[in-house]
């Protein structure tokens, strides 16, 4: 009997899971579409019921605020996964190509200043910008990037990047990875010319994470 019931709730766990994959892609799509949109709209794209997703989320900050942690936690899981890698020049590359591909960027530029970061949230995001100092630092050391690009010259990027959308998923992919070819080969140029403009300062862009 035990083993009965084990394996019961095993299968009740799989299932919460599952339902809550549903969730996040049914909310990501939502809220691509439209940061405003009610959480009623969540559940019909998922097609489960509002109680359901209010079992899960209390209410449209904690799924807002789940969707956006999720991102900063897979951008500093994609930068530490960088960082063991030996050519620093090619750790960068790839680490801004897979966090293109997993459309990172999308989501958390569109829900900036909709809900009030967590603490954990917030120390992540410092870990994401000593990651990116880092990563930039050994890819200059490594000739790999120009002495006057920033590490906040990868969110600018990425946000780039993120911003292209077409109606095909295999098209946006194709049309950011080669935005990010243009933009990485500016970032790789030589130093001279400078880039114009003084560069993005540390902080300047974490004001529009402030709730309205």
């Amino acid at each position: 009997m035990a083993t009965t019931q084990s394996s019961g709730l095993s299968g009740r766990r799989q299932q919460a899971a599952q339902n809550d994959g549903i969730i996040l892609e049914a909310a990501r799509e939502v809220f691509l579409a439209d940061p405003k949109a009610p959480v009623s709209a969540v559940a019909k794209r998922a097609g489960v019921g509002i109680s359901a997703l209010y079992r899960r989320y209390p209410g449209k900050e904690d799924l807002l605020r789940h969707l956006c942690h999720e991102g900063l936690r897979r951008y500093n899981a994609e930068a530490e996964a960088a960082l063991e890698e030996e050519d620093a020049g090619r750790a960068f590359t790839g680490f801004v190509e897979r966090v293109v591909d997993a459309d990172v960027h999308s989501l958390t530029v569109h829900l900036a200043g909709t809900f009030t970061p967590t603490a954990e949230m917030g120390a992540d995001a410092l870990r994401s910008n000593e990651l990116a100092t880092t990563l930039v630092d050994r890819a200059k050391e490594a000739g790999a990037l120009r002495e006057d690009a920033v590490p906040q010259d990868i969110g600018l990027t990425l946000e780039a990047c993120a911003a292209i959308r077409v109606d095909d998923p295999a098209r946006t992919r194709q049309l950011r990875r080669r935005v990010l070819a243009m933009l990485l080969r500016t970032l790789s140029a030589p130093s001279d010319p400078p880039l114009p403009g003084p560069p993005p300062q540390p902080g300047e862009l974490s004001g529009r994470w402030k709730p309205a």
